[in-house]
């Protein structure tokens, strides 16, 4: 049995895409500016180190589940603050583990950012009159990107980290316009 595909079939071609212009224009070249290619680089390989603290962190671990999967966004989570990029604090930060916040923050390489995630982590949540809580972890820390909600959705803080990836991208561009 013999099969017509038609004409112009070609067998053995596999998948490949027509060549495009660029590439006979101008083959294998790349320019760009080195800060921009960095920034490229540091928004597509964050490695987060979570710091959960309440409710918040059930839905930050299921952020990396299967079902949302922060891998495909470059995102890894690592326990070791000397080689993690973003500190996720989620959930209640009170005065006790305020200096261990800042220890884990000042062991972090630069460049580093710092997602709050959660009404606790962002201004004390339902907790802001007790005597023990932090009023929003930006006391202790820098905070480049909020996550709102009571906890918030996996969704949330994956809009939040698109969030710091633009970020990234919008400071890599003012440091070589600025220089």
């Amino acid at each position: 049995m013999e099969v017509n595909f038609g004409a112009g079939y070609q067998p053995n071609q596999g998948n490949t895409p027509a060549s495009s212009v660029f590439e006979k224009v101008l083959p294998n070249a790349l320019t760009a500016k080195s800060n921009e290619l960095f920034a490229l680089a540091r928004k597509s390989s964050l490695w987060t180190l979570s710091f959960g603290l309440a409710c918040c962190a059930i839905e930050m671990m299921s952020a990396h589940m299967s079902h949302h999967d922060l891998d495909r966004f470059g995102i890894v989570t690592w326990p070791s603050p000397r080689q993690a990029d973003v500190m996720i604090v989620a959930g209640t930060v009170v005065k006790k583990m305020a200096d261990p916040i800042k220890l884990l923050y000042e062991q972090m390489p630069d460049p580093k950012w710092v997602i709050a995630m959660g009404s606790c982590a962002t201004n004390g949540g339902p907790y802001y009159k007790s005597y023990s809580v932090v009023m929003g972890v930006d006391h202790l820390i820098p905070v480049d990107v909020y996550v709102p909600g009571c906890p918030p959705r996996p969704e949330a803080l994956m809009h939040g980290i698109m969030q710091l990836q633009e970020k990234i991208t919008k400071d890599a561009q003012q440091r070589v316009t600025a220089s």
